[in-house]
């Protein structure tokens, strides 16, 4: 991976030493050099000189090693020890050491759940794609996909996982629903929680790839996890241990079949999943009619919705953190789903419990309901992936109660203040 851009990392030092030293007297007694950082203006230095770079980031990282050791014993507030560990969070976390003693320059990797952001800690890279990277966070959204209510709603850093946070959609379902979505909740782990949980999965496989293009992938072996076997395409059978490696070398060097199926040297090494089976089983389900007639009649009410919820730039979170930004997703959500249930008409009960006055889009008995996951972010918006859910045995109306907790505790308020008028600017 390529080094990150020194222009990306001095400003964030920059900020979170200019930070510790408004916060803490002891660290702005501390003589600095690297850099004026009473005054908010760019490092003077020729940024396509290497040298220039490194020397800068090393200034930087020693400068702010510095204030690290001396406030080390200081009795700090809440507020000042954040800064200052933000503060050593940063000055580590895209560094290596140089060539000599004291000097330092940008890793050649990565940083795991790297901060990318001084004013907004809690955001976090994400990849929708190998060539298309957002900053920000990641919205994942229940939806019904027959009428586009949303179900539950919740907020994370751009890279948290979406198999796990899609189960956890459906955790609360008091019974079995029919699970769909797309490849990002396509894992073994993710198949294997819903299925634990008496749900049934129709979601879009990972895809293969052959070893060599137009050649054989995994499904063309056999592989028996009962005896701990696979057979390749040639007919050679090998066995596997506890590392999930299976090993067809010394039966490629004559093998017919080669140029089909491996192209190193030493011959065909097929590593396996521990969920092999359930991915197994769901690449023979995504071929079949019934799969595709279902996926595909219900998705586009899951982009629909995701599109009512990010419409007007409310792919841009207003606020800076998960815990409110969590908390505006679950009311905007609410106040989506109050605009459509007002729209299909809503009344109350002898009980005073709201409900819809009339059932549309659902069949008798059947209602559908879809977790979907979009990416919103801070400035910027991170991709989108779908994950509908389709409930058995319920109705509507039900469906309609599950709805109006979403908020947790004051959808019954916002109905005053939406019915008066949020629907016009949601």
């Amino acid at each position: 991976m390529t080094p990150w851009p020194p222009k990306t990392l001095s400003p964030q030092l920059i900020s979170a030493i200019r930070r510790v030293r408004r916060l803490i007297p002891e660290a702005a007694a501390v003589e600095v050099s690297a850099h004026d950082y009473d005054h908010a203006t760019k490092p003077a230095i020729a940024w396509d000189d290497p040298v220039a770079k490194q020397g800068l980031v090393t200034a930087l990282v020693n400068e702010a090693q510095r204030l690290i050791t001396v406030l080390a014993d200081l009795s700090l507030g809440d507020e000042q020890a954040d800064a200052v560990g933000l503060l050593a969070l940063v000055a580590g976390q895209d560094v290596e050491s140089g060539d000599t003693p004291g000097t330092w320059r940008i890793a050649q990797r990565m940083a795991p759940d790297r901060v990318i952001s001084t004013v907004d800690p809690e955001a976090r890279h994400a990849h929708k794609s190998p060539s298309q990277r957002r900053d920000g966070y990641k919205a994942h959204v229940g939806v019904e996909p027959e009428t586009g209510l949303i179900t539950d709603a919740r907020l994370t850093p751009a890279n948290a996982p979406d198999g796990s946070i899609g189960v956890g959609l459906v955790h609360h379902e008091e019974r079995p629903v029919e699970v769909l979505g797309d490849s990002a909740y396509g894992s073994g782990p993710t198949r294997a929680a819903l299925a634990a949980g008496g749900h049934r999965g129709v979601i879009k496989p990972i895809p293969l790839r052959p070893a060599v293009p137009g050649g054989f992938s995994k499904d063309d072996f056999d592989i028996d996890f009962e005896t701990n076997a696979v057979t390749c395409p040639a007919g050679h059978t090998v066995a596997f241990g506890p590392t999930l490696t299976a090993r067809f070398c010394v039966h490629c060097a004559s093998c017919p079949l080669r140029p089909r199926c491996t192209r190193p040297k030493e011959g065909k090494v097929l590593v396996l999943n521990a969920y092999e089976p359930e991915l197994t089983a769901a690449r023979a389900q995504a071929a079949t009619p019934e799969f595709l007639l279902t996926y595909r009649s219900l998705r586009p009410m899951a982009e629909r919705a995701i599109s009512w919820l990010v419409a007007k730039g409310n792919r841009r979170v207003p606020y800076r953190g998960v815990a409110r930004n969590d908390q505006w997703i679950r009311t905007r959500a609410a106040a989506i789903n109050l605009r459509s249930l007002v729209r299909r008409g809503l009344t109350t009960t002898e009980a005073g419990a709201w409900r819809p006055a009339r059932a549309t889009g659902a069949s008798p008995g059947v209602s559908r309901r879809e977790p979907h996951h979009s990416g919103s972010a801070h400035p910027r918006a991170t991709g989108s992936h779908t994950l509908i859910c389709r409930r058995f045995g319920s109705s509507l109306p039900g469906l309609a109660t599950t709805i109006l907790r979403l908020d947790r505790g004051y959808v019954d308020g916002l109905f005053n203040t939406v019915l008066e008028g949020l629907f016009s600017h949601s």
